[in-house]
């Protein structure tokens, strides 16, 4: 008897947890993320671009410039495919299908691994203008990649 009870109360718990999830429609799921890489972009990008002038200038334009072009390369020839990969998912996926799963299970894996690398480089004791450029490349490359992804509508 027990048994049957456990599976009522599990058929429950997945009901409640079907209806409370975030759905949203395959437009927003898009939005969402193009908002989110663009958010991250910046707020990296800002922060580099900030570590990068510490150097003073020239040098520290230099570092940007050096930056932002590895992040237009980056965005160019990885994010772009990686957005194209999201735009197909998305537009496979049903109107009002759970917002999370815009994205693969192995993206947010690398999500949190980045996020990981992010915090470890920012808490290590190498100097500011060093990892300005990385930072800036990865913030260029989040723009870009996001401008893809808003573009591949015909997905």
């Amino acid at each position: 008897m027990s048994g049957n009870r456990e599976t009522t109360n599990l058929s429950r718990l997945r009901d409640l947890a079907w209806r409370l999830r975030p759905g949203a429609s395959r437009r927003v799921q898009r939005g969402a993320i193009v908002s989110l890489w663009s958010a991250v972009g910046l707020a990296l990008g800002a922060a580099g671009v900030a570590w990068c002038l510490q150097a003073g200038l020239p040098a520290g334009a230099g570092l940007v410039l050096a930056g932002l072009f590895a992040g237009a390369l980056k965005g160019h020839f990885v994010l772009r495919r990686s957005a194209r990969r999201i735009a197909r998912r998305i537009a496979q996926r049903e109107d009002g299908s759970c917002l999370g799963g815009a994205l693969s299970w192995p993206t947010w894996m690398l999500v949190a691994l980045m996020m990981a690398s992010g915090i470890a480089l920012r808490h290590s004791t190498i100097p500011r203008p060093v990892l300005g450029p990385l930072y800036v490349a990865v913030g260029a490359a989040l723009l870009a990649g996001a401008w893809h992804l808003a573009r591949f509508t015909d997905v």
